[in-house]
């Protein structure tokens, strides 16, 4: 007896809500203070809307291990978006400007994921000339090397920064710091950066610019 052959999963764009935004004319991309090249307000932009899409090529968590299976575990960039477990986007191919917003611990923008599709929305108002960010909320891991903290430093210059774009931060004996984690209710979409396929509610990996 045969045994069916799995169907592989589709990975094209998907259509349903409406064409890619591809770019924005609320935004530009120039270099950045906290890190690089960062994204910016050109013009004012107003809670809740939709700003951008994160896009790139799609495909799926073992295509995507596969590429990076030599990423340098001291390197902390990474274009690689979860959208759940069949898919991941990898902004380094066919990428936008949204492959460039920065991490931030107090970040002025939210990413969602809906139809399949990761979109960049302002959590509040943003004036002119504002660098756009969101707390890409990296998940820490067992194996984590001692130096974890210090590969991924955040430089954000909030006045809550917690120092590190891992979540949650490095453990403390306040009290406190432990009721505000529990409290805390992570995005609807996250990066990670390792290399072992994280799914849905953890984030994918940022690579070099």
């Amino acid at each position: 007896m045969s045994k069916t052959k799995k169907t592989e999963f589709d990975q094209s764009q998907p259509t349903r809500g409406g064409p890619p935004i591809v770019t924005s004319p609320l935004i530009e991309v120039r270099n950045s203070p906290v890190h690089g090249s960062g994204v910016f307000a050109v013009a004012a932009i107003s809670k809740g809307t939709r700003i951008i899409e994160y896009l790139g090529e799609r495909l799926s968590h073992k295509a995507a291990d596969d590429r990076y299976d030599d990423h340098d575990v001291n390197d902390n960039h990474t274009f690689l978006f979860i959208v759940d477990k069949h898919t991941v986007i990898d902004a380094a191919v066919g990428g936008n400007e949204a492959r460039f917003i920065n991490h931030q611990c107090e970040g002025n923008c939210e990413s969602v994921i809906e139809h399949r599709r990761v979109f960049i929305e302002a959590a509040r108002d943003i004036a002119p000339g504002d660098e756009l960010g969101y707390d890409y909320e990296i998940g820490r891991e067992k194996d984590d090397p001692p130096n974890v903290d210090e590969i991924y430093a955040c430089r954000c210059g909030s006045p809550k920064c917690r120092g590190t774009m891992l979540w949650p931060p490095r453990k403390t004996h306040d009290p406190k710091d432990a009721k505000r984690r529990t409290k805390r209710q992570p995005p609807q979409a996250r990066k990670s950066r390792r290399r072992e396929a994280p799914r849905r509610g953890e984030r994918a990996r940022r690579r070099a610019r």
